[in-house]
């Protein structure tokens, strides 16, 4: 099966020096990776770096063929409309409120949508994730488990078949975790590749078809979920912070 995102020879680097040292991953259309590793091992930076958020230093990434760093805008405004990342910390925004917030990427991503169409489609998402609240609420009013419902629904909200997704569970009780890993699993069904950092055992043996483990910046290993479960040198990374 074909890549989607591949990420070629990336290194990254911030005031606290190397972060991500010359990382080489392809990541396969229409399948669940997850990226794990201790506390510290890069997770959220190879995140951020495969989804064009942040700017190697080193290497290039590419979405279907196209090196990110260099797509016309148009070309990147349609990346971000087939895409979508849920932040570790939510990423909500404090002066406006979440109807606002939710609103801008059908505004960007759909202008001829009208404004009862919009607002049909979040309810339906908004819903769909579990959230029933006040949208017209400022994120500060909210827990920590709803800021990241509502993270999730602004990811789901254009449709993207591709999802990065950040400790996205992270803060939620049980059934409101379920509740988004059986959305993620729905959205694989129709086609959706989903790539997520996460910590916890039991959500990456539920969801995971490939999986990749960083230490100190650096690929250690990238196999199948069933290969990695099964390897024996897995159990150091799992002491290391992986929840088992």
């Amino acid at each position: 099966m074909a890549s989607i995102v591949e990420m070629n020879n990336v290194g990254f680097s911030a005031q606290e020096g190397k972060i991500v040292h010359g990382v080489s991953i392809e990541f396969t259309e229409k399948k669940i990776t997850a990226i794990v590793g201790p506390s510290g091992s890069g997770k959220s930076t190879v995140l951020k770096l495969s989804a064009g958020l942040l700017v190697p230093d080193q290497g290039e990434v590419y979405y279907k063929g196209k090196n990110i760093a260099h797509m016309s805008r148009g070309e990147n405004l349609e990346y971000r409309r087939e895409s979508a990342f849920v932040f570790q910390d939510s990423a909500l925004w404090a002066n406006q409120n979440l109807n606002q917030m939710l609103e801008l990427p059908l505004r960007i991503h759909y202008p001829k949508m009208n404004k009862s169409e919009r607002t049909e489609r979040i309810r339906e998402v908004s819903a769909k994730v579990g959230y029933r609240k006040d949208l017209d609420i400022r994120p500060s009013r909210l827990s920590m488990g709803e800021q990241k419902l509502i993270a999730f629904a602004r990811a789901l909200l254009c449709e993207p078949e591709l999802l990065y997704l950040d400790e996205w569970v992270e803060s939620l009780d049980e059934t409101a975790g379920d509740r988004l890993i059986n959305i993620v699993k729905q959205k694989q069904k129709n086609g959706a590749t989903v790539l997520f950092v996460c910590h916890d055992m039991r959500i990456i043996r539920d969801l995971a078809d490939y999986v990749v483990v960083l230490v100190e910046g650096k690929v250690v290993l990238h196999a199948t979920k069933e290969q990695v479960i099964n390897d024996p040198e897995l159990s150091y990374y799992l002491k290391m912070g992986i929840a088992v």
